[in-house]
């Protein structure tokens, strides 16, 4: 219970955590972000890990920190990296999926199956339908963005017509949008005042679609 108090509270209040990672590593805080982002999108185990919030505080530092002479981090280099790391990441869990295959519904989590094999063909099909559309929108899902690059490799979809390209475009507008939403708005006198609040809703904003796909889902099953 510790590790999550521990980890809740790193969210909650990541805008403090974040400001003081920086003043103890300076330019270094690049190197902990990247591999942040590079775990939570590479490996299918660690979903939890901030994401969102992550990038939307780091990128209000920027803003705060933006015409300094020695100003730890930087807007445009923030976007770069943690594009490259948001990609590498799901490259490398696309990878993992793919030499797994179906081992992978041998996995366990404590004694829960990590991926179901009636999972593992519908996502498939999907991804065959809809896979363009689905890589990109994943990006701003938590916990589905971590599941859909290994899933994909899993179900092998097309590397270099479909899970590629479409990794990329997700990857930079996800890492784009938050970046610049905690640039132009973390400056904002409200939301610095409220920052916990924002994370808060950042979170539940970005669980809604799954949420929604969720109850759609158990209607649908109710009305059959």
């Amino acid at each position: 219970m510790s590790f999550l108090h521990s980890l809740l509270d790193f969210i909650l209040h990541i805008n403090d955590h974040l400001d003081s990672l920086v003043a103890e590593y300076g330019n270094l805080i690049y190197g902990i972000l990247f591999a942040i982002i590079f775990v939570e999108t590479g490996i299918v185990i660690m979903p939890f890990l901030p994401g969102d919030s992550l990038l939307f505080a780091a990128g209000a530092i920027c803003a705060r920190s933006a015409g300094e002479p020695n100003a730890p981090m930087n807007i445009l280099v923030l976007i770069v990296l943690l594009s490259a790391a948001a990609i590498l990441g799901d490259n490398s869990n696309y990878a993992i999926g793919r030499f797994l295959g179906t081992r992978a519904v041998n996995l366990k989590i404590g004694k829960k199956n990590l991926v179901k094999q009636a999972y593992i063909e519908k996502t498939h099909s999907f991804f065959e339908k809809y896979g363009t559309k689905a890589i990109i929108m994943a990006r701003f899902v938590p916990i589905i963005r971590t599941f859909t690059p290994f899933v994909a490799g899993v179900g092998k979809m097309n590397y270099k017509s479909k899970f590629l390209p479409f990794d990329v475009v997700g990857g930079i507008l996800w890492i784009s949008t938050m970046s610049l939403s905690g640039y132009f708005l973390g400056t904002n006198e409200w939301v610095k005042k409220h920052f916990e609040i924002v994370v808060v809703a950042i979170i539940l904003i970005s669980v809604l679609p799954m949420v929604i796909a969720f109850l759609n889902h158990k209607f649908s099953k109710k009305k059959s």
